[in-house]
């Protein structure tokens, strides 16, 4: 099974950027579709983005499109989330989760191991 661990969350202001990197260790990382959910205070946690196994399909929530980038290193067992001009909207903590599934996915019951999350907070 693998194990997820997230880090690179940060308090910034409003039009900054950060990059949330996932760990992953125990079984082989490649094998799984990987994604970034978010929760907010009081809300549900939400699709963010998702990558294929090989890296070359990618799927984002339509709020973020053009704004963060999915990437994975297999090499690396590491998937990353680079998210430019944040917006006070994008505060949430931030989970990395793997899927089993052959598609790349957006809804969260697809995805069987997350991580402990990692908080964004965007000021304005």
């Amino acid at each position: 099974q693998v194990q997820l661990v997230e880090s690179g969350g940060s308090l910034v202001q409003a039009g900054d950027s950060l990059r949330l990197s996932c760990a992953a260790s125990g079984r082989p990382f490649s094998r799984y579709v990987m994604g970034w959910f978010r929760q907010a205070p009081g809300k549900e946690r939400e699709f963010v983005a998702a990558i294929s196994y090989s890296g070359d399909i990618t799927r984002y929530l339509d709020s973020v499109k053009g704004r963060f980038t999915i990437s994975r290193d297999n090499a690396k067992n590491t998937v990353y989330l680079r998210m430019n001009s944040l917006k006070p909207e994008d505060t949430a903590v931030y989970y990395c989760a793997a899927s089993q599934a052959t598609l790349v996915l957006t809804t969260r019951n697809w995805y069987d191991l997350w991580g402990q999350g990692t908080q964004v907070t965007v000021s304005s």
